[in-house]
């Protein structure tokens, strides 16, 4: 159960799409309120850092860890290895890639050797251009040709510890996830696949888990602008059968 916080550098944001982001809040303060909900790990992306061509943002990972009670996952601007170290150093457990990662498949394989398959998590984000997937970098706004079911498994095969998959065109539209996407990357890949983009409900992420064979499920607008919890969503999916972590 993975809440996903976007930040701008400034701000928390909401967007649809990767687009049209407007300010909703401040980070230090969303990021207590989910300790108090006793959900598994945060996830948290500056969508704007690639857009500006500016670093990953160092400050905002190291006041996002101070204040954390569980694990924490960072992404934006990722470029270097180094610029891995400095995230792990300010205090995430993991590191998300994707541009650079796209653009120089060499830096998973480097992250992974140097600090641990288990800190690496590629961000595999699609979106349908003339009928098929394909991958888009720089917060989904730029078109690649990488097919994303043969990324994901060379994204594996090079050391990736999870691939966190998002369909751009469901982000923030809590209207489901792609499950037919979800389910042909945790078919190809032997490593965790994390569910995201689009989850409205705590039956869009049984279908997740289900249907699509994803270990993990993420989601944004669902449990910051609904009624719906992630402790609720816990119950809900433990009903049905599927194994979660129970709080103390």
């Amino acid at each position: 159960m993975i809440p996903t916080l976007l930040s701008n550098g400034f701000g928390l944001v909401k967007g649809e799409a990767f687009a049209s982001w407007r300010t909703v809040g401040t980070l230090v303060p969303a990021v207590r309120v989910f300790n108090s909900r006793d959900v598994d790990e945060l996830l948290i992306v500056d969508v704007a850092a690639r857009r500006e061509e500016r670093s990953v943002d160092l400050d905002t990972a190291a006041e996002a860890a101070v204040q954390s009670r569980v694990p924490l996952t960072v992404g934006g601007g990722v470029d270097t290895v180094e610029d891995v170290a400095e995230l792990l150093a300010a205090g995430a457990d993991k590191v998300v890639v994707n541009s650079a990662a796209l653009a120089g498949p060499g830096l998973v394989e480097q992250a992974a050797r140097r600090f641990g398959s288990q800190c690496v998590v590629v961000s595999v984000d699609v979106r349908e251009v003339d009928g098929a997937w394909r991958c888009f970098s720089h917060s989904g706004s730029r078109p690649t040709e990488r097919d994303p079911v043969s990324w994901a498994r060379e994204a594996a095969d090079r050391g990736a510890g999870e691939i966190l998959v998002t369909r751009v065109e469901y982000d923030g539209r809590l209207t489901g996830y792609d499950i037919p996407l979800v389910a042909s990357v945790a078919q190809a890949v032997g490593v965790p696949v994390i569910a995201s983009g689009g989850a409205g409900s705590y039956a869009d992420m049984l279908a997740a888990i289900r249907e699509g064979g994803a270990s993990a499920v993420a989601a944004g607008a669902m449990f910051q602008f609904t009624e719906q919890t992630p402790a609720e969503a816990r119950d809900y999916l433990a009903a049905h059968g599927v194994p979660v972590r129970r709080g103390s």
